[in-house]
């Protein structure tokens, strides 16, 4: 456990990338000829959306829909299925949540010839069985975790049978059987420097699409689970702001679920990405590796921590950060889909939460404000949660901070070096 493991699980190239200290890294041509099938993908001008709120601002969105598997991470997926190929890797096993990752890794290994193992959060595989379809359908090997087919789920189910699985619990399921197997790598979905580097084409894009349509954005809306779909929206436009390039002082504004608050009311320390602490101890935002998340729908943003490189953001207060309920969520996203057309994920129907109540604070102001945001996957595979939302059912959880007092007070009975170290370090 810890960082010697990986060396075991990721190619040469990925922990380069993961490493590297350079501006700019070249997308092989064969990572082009697959991202041809869907990119460049549009950025939109949400009229309606404007028209249904009577707002003065302009409101655009970046839109990953249009991939093959319906969302943004095949721009990560693809690029790390190339490059385990070319190590000579036979399989790749990998978490997900939701299933958007996992469906866009099967579609990574098929167009490269790999074998593809996901471990899928039980309440997920239950609510989505579609997604596990998809997966299948691109070749894929899908369990419910925790399983039956890892030591570490093994002991999560005896512990608890009932266990609903977590995003943890998938990675520890995940790691272990490449671990365990010299042919197999891992694949990870977010987090990791190289995933939200490889997520940058979508705001290097963006950029040139807002510049085409002669706008600047003021602020940049994004869903942030892990960390990678929003990054690679605004981490172009961030290096123009601190470069001196940029002609507005864009914000940048997060958004998450209430029900997984790890910026908002989680902790800024050292913790593991996983539950079965298998993966090293790295500084983010956390509300504890032993995360158990109810089963809110938005399954992509069930995960206890974020990428270090959006906590820092967080920590220095050069990003701003909102939460909210999956009810205020559905009910943005209804009125998008009635001014839009689009059914949103609702991962992303957090961003356009965040979106409407900044529209609607200009049209009190009289502000012309430019809004960007990212559509990072539709939802046509969530029709399970509109028809919940739509019957009444879903209910406006909140983590409770009682919880995540109780999470960080066990990390540090667990590491009891851990606060000198967040001190000297972070």
């Amino acid at each position: 456990p810890g960082v010697g493991i990986v060396p075991k699980i990721f190619p040469k190239q990925i922990i380069a990338q993961e490493l590297s200290q350079e501006r700019w890294i070249d997308i092989p041509e064969e990572v082009r000829e697959v991202y041809r099938l869907w990119r460049p993908t549009p950025l939109y001008r949400a009229v309606g959306l404007e028209k249904a709120l009577k707002t003065p601002a302009k409101i655009y969105y970046k839109y990953e829909g249009v991939s093959p598997p319906g969302s943004h991470k095949p721009n990560t997926a693809v690029a790390q299925a190339y490059y385990n190929m070319k190590e000579g890797a036979e399989r790749m096993a990998t978490e997900t949540g939701a299933g958007q990752w996992g469906s866009a890794l099967a579609f990574g290994c098929m167009m490269f010839g790999l074998a593809c193992t996901v471990y899928m959060v039980k309440v997920s595989y239950q609510q989505k069985p579609y997604r596990r379809m998809m997966m299948e359908a691109y070749g894929a090997d899908v369990y419910a975790s925790p399983s039956e087919h890892t030591e570490s789920g093994r002991k999560v189910l005896k512990d608890d049978p009932n266990n609903p699985g977590s995003l943890g619990i998938a990675i520890s399921e995940a790691v272990e059987d490449a671990l365990n197997d010299e042919k197999a790598n891992y694949g990870i979905g977010s987090v990791f420097n190289h995933v939200l580097l490889h997520q940058t084409v979508i705001g290097l894009e963006a950029k040139e699409q807002m510049k085409a349509a002669g706008d600047y954005p003021d602020a940049i809306y994004g869903c942030i689970g892990g960390g990678s779909s929003f990054s690679g929206l605004f981490w172009p436009f961030y290096y123009d702001k601190v470069s001196g390039k940029a002609p507005k002082d864009v914000r940048i504004v997060a958004t998450e679920a209430t029900a997984c608050p790890k910026v908002t009311r989680g902790e800024y320390t050292y913790d593991h990405g996983d539950t079965a602490r298998i993966t090293p101890l790295v500084p983010m935002h956390t509300i504890g590796h032993d995360f158990i998340p109810a089963p809110i729908h938005a399954g992509g943003l069930r995960y206890h921590g974020i990428a270090p490189t959006i906590s820092q953001l967080v920590k220095e207060k050069r990003m701003e950060t909102k939460a909210y309920n999956q009810v205020d969520v559905f009910d943005a996203a209804k009125l998008f889909i009635g001014a839009e057309g689009i059914i949103p994920a609702p991962e992303p129907a957090h961003a356009i939460k965040g979106v409407v109540d900044e529209a609607l604070r200009c049209k009190e102001t009289g502000e012309e404000k430019v809004i960007l945001f990212l559509l990072c996957g539709h939802g046509y595979f969530d029709m399970q949660a509109y028809d919940e939302y739509f019957n009444g059912k879903l209910l406006p959880y909140e983590y409770p901070v009682e919880k995540v007092e109780e999470s960080m007070r066990k990390l540090r009975k667990m590491y009891p070096w851990l606060d000198d170290v967040r001190r000297k370090f972070i």
